[in-house]
């Protein structure tokens, strides 16, 4: 049986998602293709993310051999963040995933627009009225 916490899957779909999983990683795998990053520029750029978050995220991505982190010794400390060759390469699969979700979304609009009727306002005169019967 595989051991997660070790970093042993018998399947490489599995491994990656293992890599890559998370609510935030894709899109600071985004961020991060663009050049190195300071915390601070990450923080502003994801929109919704918690330091917390974003720091255990890095982290995690860190230990994964994606993330490479710089901490520069000077007062205020400064840290960089950039990817790492094993994190460019993830960029074909981010990409990807991209691409995938764009056409997911498309496909998904037009079965939704076909299901759902429209809605046409009927206006109030030419509805009937309604009777209350009582019994």
């Amino acid at each position: 049986m595989p051991n997660p916490a070790q970093g042993c899957f018998d399947c490489p779909v599995e491994t990656t998602l293992h890599v890559i999983s998370g609510r935030w990683k894709t899109v600071v795998l985004f961020h991060l293709f663009d050049g190195t990053k300071r915390f601070s520029e990450l923080l502003r750029a994801m929109g919704g993310i918690t330091q917390k978050m974003l720091t255990q995220q890095l982290r995690e991505m860190e230990r994964d051999g994606v993330v490479r982190r710089r901490v520069y010794p000077q007062v205020p400390p400064k840290v960089e963040y950039s990817l790492t060759s094993l994190g460019h390469s993830l960029k074909p699969v981010v990409e990807a995933m991209s691409r995938w979700g764009l056409r997911h979304n498309q496909v998904t609009a037009r079965q939704r627009s076909r299901r759902m009727p429209h809605r046409v306002e009927v206006p109030a005169e030419a509805r009937p009225a309604l009777s209350v019967r009582r019994g």
